[in-house]
This record gives C-alpha cells, sequence and structure tokens, in this order.
C-alpha cells in the first residue's frame, strides 16, 4: 500500500503491483517483406490500427510475411490488450480486443498484452487509456528525441490491483458510461455535419453565376509568389509561434480555417527558417492530408513572427489587384475545385495523399472583379455567421464530452470514484 499510483494518490483503495502482474508482454515482430520459403502471408495489426481513446481503426489492413511458429505465437484474440510500442504520435495508445482475429498477427510498433488467471483485459486497456491522457506515460518514457514504450517499462508501470470482479464490474460500468457518452459526441459530429453542409450549400449558391474577370484564369495567374515549409524533428507540444518557434501541422488549413495552434515546437537545438515563416494575408494550402482533406486552403489572418511552414504546406502571396484571398479561399472549397483536387491527389493510403505544385497552381479561377468578390465576401460573412457559431458552440460541447470521459475513466479505474459492487 505504500507505493503512489502514477499521478500521486499515496493512499489508493488497492494494492498495487505492475502491468506484469495482470497479464504477459508480447513484442511484436519486425516487418517481413519477402517469403523466406515456407512463410505465411497475413494480416497484421500496426501503430495505425489503434487510435486514441482504444478505438481500434481495421479497415487499413496490410500483410506481411510470418512463419507458422511465429503466426501461432503471435496471436490476437478477444481480451487481449495491444499498445503502441513507439512514434512521437501514437506511442502508448491502447485498445482491447473485443473479438478473435483470426489469422492476424502484429508488428514489433504493438505490444501484446494477455490477462492472466481471473483479470480483466478492458480495466488494463482503460487503466492504460487514462494514464495517457494524464501525461504519464509522456513523462515515464522520458522522451528526448523518439519515444518507445518497451515491452519491459509497459510491464513495469505501477497498476492497481482490484480483483477480477472488481475489475469486470468497474469495465462493465466504464463500457455503459463511456458508451453513452460515444454516443452523444456521435450525435453531435452527425450535427456538426449537417451544419457544414449547410454551410457548403450557402457558399455554392454564392459563387455560382459569378462573371469571370478573365475567363480561363487559373491560380497560377493570381498568384505573386509560393513558399513551402520543412518539417524537423519537433516536440511534441505546440508553441505560441509569437515567443517560441514553432513548426505549423498539415491540418492548419483544414476546412477553409487557419489553425495556428496546430503546430509543434521547435526544439532549441535546432536553427529556425526564418523565411518559412506564414504572414499575415498567406493562402495556406496543405499538400498532403486525407482525401477530404487534401488541397485544403485558409488565410492567415494575423501576425507570427516564429511560425514557419512545414513541407506540407504551401504559402502563397496573391496579386491583391486580382483576388483576395479569401475569396480564393471559398474557391478552393467549392465543389468543383474539391473534385479536381481529389481527383489528382494521390498516395499509398487514404490517411495521406498528396497533391502536386503544378496541379494546385493549374486549378482553374473563375475570379470576378474585385469589387464583386468583395460584395461576394460581404454577403458571406452575414449569411454564415449564425452557422460558424453553431459549428464552434457544437464541436465544443463534443471537447467538453471527451474531457468527461477521460476523467470519468480516471477516477473509475484509480478508485477515486464509488461504484457499488452489485450483489
Amino acid at each position: 500500500m505504500s507505493t503512489p499510483l502514477p499521478w500521486g494518490d499515496t493512499n489508493p483503495p488497492w494494492e498495487i503491483g505492475q502491468v506484469k502482474h495482470l497479464g504477459s508482454v508480447t513484442l511484436g515482430k519486425m516487418l517481413q517483406t519477402k517469403d523466406t520459403g515456407q512463410d505465411v502471408l497475413a494480416a497484421y495489426m500496426r501503430a495505425a490500427n489503434v487510435q486514441p481513446d482504444g478505438v481500434l481503426a481495421l479497415d487499413d489492413v496490410k500483410e506481411m510475411w510470418f512463419s507458422p511458429r511465429e503466426l501461432r505465437d503471435l496471436t490476437l484474440r478477444q481480451g487481449d490488450v495491444v499498445v503502441v510500442e513507439g512514434g512521437q504520435g501514437g506511442f502508448g495508445r491502447a485498445a482491447y480486443i473485443r473479438g478473435d482475429l483470426d489469422g492476424w498477427g502484429f508488428q514489433n510498433s504493438i505490444n501484446r498484452i494477455r490477462s492472466n488467471g481471473d483479470n480483466d483485459g478492458r480495466f488494463l486497456a482503460y487503466y492504460l487509456i487514462a494514464l495517457r491522457a494524464t501525461g504519464f506515460i509522456r513523462r515515464y518514457c522520458n522522451v528526448v528525441s523518439m519515444p518507445h514504450l518497451t515491452a519491459e517499462k509497459l510491464a513495469a508501470i505501477p497498476i492497481p490491483l482490484p480483483s477480477g470482479p472488481e475489475q469486470r464490474f468497474i469495465a462493465d460500468h466504464l463500457d455503459r458510461e463511456t458508451g453513452e457518452i460515444d454516443r452523444l459526441i456521435a450525435a453531435q459530429d452527425r450535427f456538426v455535419g449537417l451544419l457544414q453542409e449547410r454551410r457548403q450549400a450557402v457558399v455554392e449558391h454564392e459563387l455560382a453565376g459569378v462573371v469571370p474577370a478573365v475567363p480561363g484564369t487559373r491560380l497560377k495567374h493570381l498568384v505573386q509568389s509560393i513558399r513551402q515549409g520543412w518539417s524537423p524533428q519537433c516536440l511534441p507540444w505546440p508553441g505560441d509561434g509569437i515567443q517560441t518557434w514553432a513548426v505549423l501541422k498539415a491540418g492548419a488549413a483544414n476546412r477553409g480555417v487557419f489553425r495556428p495552434e496546430e503546430n509543434k515546437e521547435l526544439p532549441e537545438d535546432l536553427v529556425p527558417r526564418p523565411s518559412t515563416v506564414v504572414r499575415r494575408g498567406d493562402l495556406v494550402v496543405s499538400r498532403a492530408n486525407t482525401r477530404d482533406l487534401v488541397g485544403s486552403a485558409a488565410v492567415v489572418s494575423g501576425d507570427y513572427p516564429r511560425l514557419m511552414l512545414s513541407d506540407k504546406l504551401y504559402a502563397l502571396a496573391l496579386d491583391g489587384s486580382k483576388a483576395l484571398p479569401r475569396y480564393v479561399a471559398y474557391l478552393m472549397a467549392s465543389r468543383r475545385i474539391r473534385d479536381l483536387i481529389e481527383m489528382n491527389a494521390t498516395g499509398a493510403s487514404s490517411s495521406m495523399l498528396n497533391i502536386t505544385r503544378d496541379e494546385i497552381i493549374n486549378l482553374p479561377m473563375d475570379v470576378p472583379e474585385i469589387a464583386e468578390q468583395c460584395r461576394v465576401l460581404k454577403r458571406l460573412d452575414a449569411e454564415i455567421a449564425d452557422i460558424d457559431t453553431l459549428i464552434a458552440k457544437t464541436q465544443r460541447h463534443i471537447e467538453l464530452a471527451r474531457e468527461r470521459r477521460r476523467a470519468l475513466i480516471t477516477a473509475a479505474v484509480t478508485g477515486q470514484m464509488d461504484i457499488p459492487m452489485e450483489v
């Protein structure tokens, strides 16, 4: 009882042990791309399949070669817990396997925990999800460059040891409560989607029928200069881009909104590149993202003297006598231009598609005279203001629900919540 929990509770309600007391930890197999003669080609679990908050994304399946013995040893069964081993963005993510994955193995970016005795893998997965949310996993891995939650480190993580029935009761409670929260979040996500569709319809209506000032205009005819950034190994947290140097992430221009907070702080030992700093009025375009976000464009509306572009972003300075950046951003989000972008985007995975600089600057741009662009923007500002406000409020409700979900899990698995046992 003298061992404190990772977040400092010195009087936990249960005995404290280590993860290895609840189950065995096994690291997966190094990627093998060739058959040695007697191997089996099989699907495998990798880091990308384990998403935040215990979500397993199994629609993107990859295969590699296993020996028959390896495939027998590296199975994934109902009750197992999978934990991401390395990588800045994902290490420590955990998920519970709710059904046997017949014929699957797992790569060495994954540790598998197989519960022993009467222990419940759901309790263990919820506990690891809570640890990651509190920041303990990051501190525990003592991150300097590329973090790794090795099998040895994972096995030694302190963990409360309620009895098997208590674990199941807590897990059942969390399944019910988080399920309700997840359904609420899903409903709010759908509502945001409907609002975004309504917003898009308003934009399409205002852009329809506009007479271009110069027929056949392409984006390159409106651009004075194009800059691209760089992607050094940054710290995992954001900087402010004003006092601290930071590099924007690809999502900084998603869906027409510039998000300066979508960045990673530059380490002090790296020399910044001032030439890549974004400037007020720049049209920032994402060259690499998911299919529905690649080619997203947004206008920089403030001054960020230490906020740099990544190599996944272009910054276009437009000729103000021909086009207004906000008008072009709306055009880039129109259905016609989106169809062209998505048709030209290429990549090995739907989670990361690319569009080239030439394809971007050759997009058709039916821009009217500047005076008409101003009139259209004024009408759009008036018509979509209420929609944008409602979208922002709903997104805030979603974030509050996620915060409540994280707090609920943490309280339950650490004994800070009284969950009466049913008789």
